[in-house]
């Protein structure tokens, strides 16, 4: 079970950034600006993290395993349309539809796991191997990206999701239980509408900025349009029957505080891998399959890490450990922010990977451990699909406010326009790295589980 659904995470999961290396190849053979290529990212990250919540009722009210596999099915077909797509609309449509099928599928992990493993060290080990691959499954998705792009073709980065996606479809119904069904109560669509679109219009506001100005007249536009639709949201789940959002997750103090860190972290993060990937590219001009393989450095460490976790929550504490695991996620990033014209991989690029490969481990899985202790498992569902949310929204968020940054920045450089913009941006990566800190260091330990 637990097999079934960690691969159904990690096709999900590799997703977000298996087009990064990709993204030169997209932007010269379907012609994006170097702004506008953002989309190819965010368009996914939003489908997913706006419909995240949805997804999540959708699958309490249906049985979580039939959302799951519902979710995959759909995923597979959209992401062999992204391979076959021709121009720019037909790939940005075709990841909007694997970002809401990924929408669907994946609340199901985390809460069956929930559900299906006792709170504690059994549940703990589970939050393990669930947790590295969810951190380390972007980093993998840059190698694989990497291998796939240069030894085919940037199609190839979709097409690999076909004979996954059907395998889980296979192997998902003989092992996975179905969960109880909830009755009555309906869908929330005036609150999955005016979350999508409030977000999709405060990302398209960034995104316009950062190929204009801020003065300009349809960013301005968009920004109060974000509002107004974002501020609907808030007023529809406090008055509506089912809301997306259980307001009654933050209660808890702890809770409220690690899923504001979860908004902050992958907003510096996508940042990392996006200039990142573009820079040993452009500059370096690194090959796909080496830019890849020069994510190792994170993707290894981060893995270890990881796999780590468990035994130092058990003994520390998981505050601790997120303690010790931000600041190294940190000091990567800054040290990202002193990148030089002249700098090359080794000098540059592969100390700071490393530094957040091992950030990353230490802090995704404490905060996943302080969300879901103490949920009552009727909350499962919404907790872990609102913990989804925060990363894949956050992510999507950060990265506009990033790529907007870039934009400002390069427009006005008069000599290294890409590494002056990308310098500037994980400065303000590092931003957001500190601010998730301070949270975290506000959060009061939660009991030690036992070690075993």
């Amino acid at each position: 079970m637990l097999a079934a659904i960690v691969g159904t995470q990690l096709m999900i999961l590799l997703d977000v950034t298996v087009v990064n290396v990709a993204l030169p190849a997209i932007r010269d053979h379907l012609g994006f600006s170097p702004t506008g290529l953002s989309w190819v990212v965010n368009v996914y990250t939003l489908a997913f993290g706006g419909l995240l919540l949805l997804g999540s009722r959708v699958g309490d009210m249906v049985g979580r395993r039939t959302a799951l596999v519902w979710g995959v099915a759909v995923f597979t077909l959209a992401s062999a349309a992204g391979g076959l797509a021709e121009d720019r609309a037909e790939l940005l449509v075709a990841r909007g539809v694997q970002g809401a099928a990924a929408a669907l599928a994946a609340p199901g992990t985390l809460a069956l796991i929930a559900t299906s493993f006792a709170e504690g060290a059994e549940r703990n080990r589970a939050l393990a191997v669930f947790s590295a691959v969810s951190g380390a499954g972007s980093a993998i998705g840059l190698a694989l990206g990497g291998m796939l792009t240069d030894w085919g073709s940037w199609r190839w980065v979709f097409f690999v999701n076909v004979p996954v996606g059907a395998a889980i479809l296979l192997l998902a119904p003989r092992h996975i239980t179905e969960t109880r069904r909830q009755r009555g109560g309906r869908f929330d669509v005036t609150g999955a509408l005016t979350s999508s679109l409030g977000a999709a219009a405060l990302v398209y506001a960034f995104i316009r900025v950062a190929a204009t100005r801020w003065t300009d007249g349809r960013a301005l536009t968009l920004f109060a349009a974000a509002v107004l639709l974002l501020a609907a949201f808030l007023v529809n789940e406090l008055r509506v029957e089912s809301p997306l959002v259980v307001l009654r997750l933050f209660r808890s103090r702890n809770r409220a505080l690690a899923y504001t860190a979860m908004l902050l972290v992958p907003a510096g993060m996508f940042g990392v891998f996006y200039f990142a990937t573009q820079y040993l590219q452009n500059d370096l001009r690194f090959s796909p399959l080496r830019t890849g393989f020069a994510f190792l450095a994170l993707a290894l460490p981060l893995l270890a890490a990881a796999r780590l976790a468990p035994r130092l929550i058990g003994r520390f504490g998981a505050k601790a450990v997120v303690c010790a695991g931000l600041p190294l996620n940190l000091a990567g990033t800054l040290w990202l922010a002193q990148l030089g014209p002249g700098d090359g991989y080794a000098s540059g690029i592969a100390g700071p990977l490393v530094l957040v490969g091992l950030g990353v481990g230490w802090t995704m899985m404490p905060l996943n451990t302080f969300i879901l202790s103490g949920v009552a498992p009727q909350d499962a569902g919404s907790a872990s699909g609102l913990l989804q949310t925060m990363q894949q929204v956050g992510g999507s968020l950060g990265l506009s406010v990033l790529v907007t940054v870039f934009g400002t920045v390069s427009r006005h450089s008069r000599a290294h326009a890409f590494v002056d913009g990308a310098t500037a941006a994980w400065t303000l990566a590092a931003v957001f790295t500190a601010a998730a800190f301070v949270l975290v260091l506000a959060l009061r330990p939660p009991a030690r589980p036992a070690v075993r």
